[in-house]
């Protein structure tokens, strides 16, 4: 009786712990179930966001992620399929025919319309200008270095500036002003120092790019505030004003590619890019104060010791806007007569330096139009008397300058492929509409395609990216032609054309004359010429060169 009892126990407490046991499994095999099915939606989920995401490309021209928009694709192709993010736009934009939406992270300042239509550049440069400002945005991007002067402004205080600069530009003394300097500039300090790179080895490299750049500063730097930097000097030396000036271009352009809220929180904390941006600002105001101050001086003692014609003899552009008075009879202050000239050093020192160094790189590869160019040089001194030429020390005048037709084609031809502002900036003010349909919101900013524009079919025929400057010229009489400054917009176009196109023109042609007579420049072999991500379109690693005397300048036909 008791083995039966002691047996029924055994059973019943076994059974109770299988039942125990088994209680235990059930919920471990569903909570790993759950897990899985967990798992199998969250892939489910990423793949279909993923395909969604895609299939958005067809329609806006890249894929389109949740909350973080179009960056992650443009930052997947620019950081890893190309570095050039020009190129990958231009190539956008043929697929989207021309214009297209650029959504950017939820919550951040990176919504934007781009476009490279000449319609709607047209509408926006001229028609409707009043109505596409530079903006709040834009303002605010680059206040620090810029602050109030042409480039940013708008309204009533860019037209003063606008008003005031044209008038000078315009003005017999200011062009004076201009080709003198740029005569000594040439003939004192470029050819001496590329002579001295050419004597010292055939072979030594140099980077034509910098030697371009310390020209053109030295140069704006005379037109606007009056004063010689020195930066192009044999040893070319470094100068910390432009090397502030290049720090804080660099800087705040990458204002542009970060989120609003988080490069004004590293520059609250005084972090990373704007840390260095901040740095640079001060080299910058140190000198154009230290500039101002003294310029103040000297026209204090000129008031007391010259007559009033003497006065008169300064023409840069400090001391025009020094003299200006407003409607209650005072001076601007020392920091807008700052940002007036800082913005015209901006303006007008990268402009040619740029396009020059494209413009040999292009001539590097495309021999037949240095040998149009020398050509035409060549034609030009042998119109000359023979009492007038000197082999050493032929100087261009701006009458055999007016004469260059190729070169001054050869020279918008690269301007048209690298345009040394490739992108431009605007905003809306009230709801508009471009010709091409685009739906236009108030305060949507809008980028305008400068390179890209250059690379259009629909704009420049099947060849447009080949280097043709035939097709600057007339083919019955060999004379240049302009083209629409809405299909052309390297000097931008309606009442905010640049002011310094004419001379800047001058100035590439007279530097790259005076070169190409004397030297043929060779680009180093396998070089890397990449687009810079800047403001203006510099070459990211320089242009390395070697320069090759020409044995018979009266023959510059002949390449040694």
């Amino acid at each position: 009786m008791m083995t039966m009892m002691i047996s029924n126990l055994t059973s019943f407490i076994s059974s109770e712990a299988n039942a125990a046991v088994a209680g235990n499994l059930v919920p471990r095999q569903l909570f790993f179930l759950h897990d899985i099915q967990i798992l199998e939606l969250l892939v489910a989920l990423c793949v279909f966001v993923t395909i969604h995401s895609l299939r958005q490309k067809k329609h806006h021209g890249l894929p389109v992620w949740p909350l973080l928009g179009m960056l992650p694709s443009m930052t997947l192709v620019v950081g890893f399929q190309t570095n050039n993010l020009y190129e990958w736009l231009t190539q956008v934009l043929c697929l989207q025919n021309g214009t297209f939406t650029f959504k950017g992270p939820w919550l951040s300042s990176l919504h934007c319309i781009i476009t490279s239509d000449p319609r709607n550049l047209e509408h926006l440069l001229k028609t409707k200008f009043s109505n596409f400002p530079k903006g709040p945005y834009f303002r605010d991007t680059v206040r620090d270095l810029l602050g109030d002067g042409i480039f940013s402004a708008d309204d009533e205080t860019w037209q003063r500036q606008r008003k005031t600069a044209s008038l000078e530009f315009h003005s017999a003394k200011f062009r004076q002003l201009t080709v003198n300097s740029l005569l000594e500039l040439v003939h004192g300090r470029l050819l001496p120092v590329l002579e001295d790179s050419v004597k010292h080895s055939s072979i030594a490299q140099i980077d034509l790019q910098d030697v371009l750049l310390r020209l053109t500063f030295d140069n704006v730097c005379m037109i606007a505030f009056g004063v010689d930097p020195g930066c192009l000097r044999p040893g070319l030396p470094r100068i910390p004003f432009a090397q502030a000036f290049e720090d804080a271009t660099e800087a705040t352009v990458m204002r542009f590619v970060t989120p609003a809220c988080l490069w004004k929180a590293m520059r609250y904390f005084n972090l990373g890019a704007e840390r260095k941006l901040k740095m640079s600002i001060k080299g910058v105001d140190k000198f154009a104060d230290d500039v101002i101050r003294t310029r103040k001086k000297e026209l204090l003692m000129e008031s007391h010791t010259s007559s009033v014609g003497d006065q008169k003899q300064r023409s840069d552009l400090l001391t025009v806007f020094m003299r200006l008075r407003d409607e209650k009879g005072e001076g601007f202050t020392d920091k807008f007569l700052r940002d007036i000239c800082v913005n015209f050093i901006l303006a007008g020192r990268d402009t040619s330096s740029v396009a020059l160094s494209w413009f040999f790189w292009l001539l590097h590869i495309h021999p037949e139009v240095e040998r149009n160019i020398l050509q035409e040089l060549r034609t030009i001194v042998e119109a000359r008397s023979t009492n007038d030429i000197n082999e050493t020390e032929l100087v261009f005048s701006p009458e055999e300058m007016k004469k260059m037709d190729y070169l001054h084609a050869a020279l918008s031809e690269a301007l048209r492929l690298y345009p040394s502002v490739p992108l431009d900036h605007k905003e809306v003010v009230e709801d508009d509409v471009f010709p091409d349909g685009t739906i236009l919101k108030k305060g949507t900013k809008v980028i305008y395609a400068i390179y890209s524009m250059g690379r259009m079919e629909s704009i420049w025929g099947k060849d447009c990216r080949e280097y043709k400057p035939e097709r600057w010229l007339n083919p019955k009489d060999g004379r240049f032609l302009s083209e629409s400054a809405y299909k052309f917009t390297a000097f931008n176009g309606g009442p905010r054309l640049c002011l310094g196109k004419d001379f800047a023109y001058y100035q590439m042609k007279f530097v790259a004359a005076s070169i190409l007579y004397r030297y043929h420049v060779k680009v180093v072999d396998n070089h890397p010429i990449v687009p810079k991500l800047a403001l203006t379109m510099y070459m990211k690693h320089g242009l390395k060169v070697t320069l090759h005397r020409r044995t018979r300048p009266d023959q510059c036909s002949l390449i040694t």
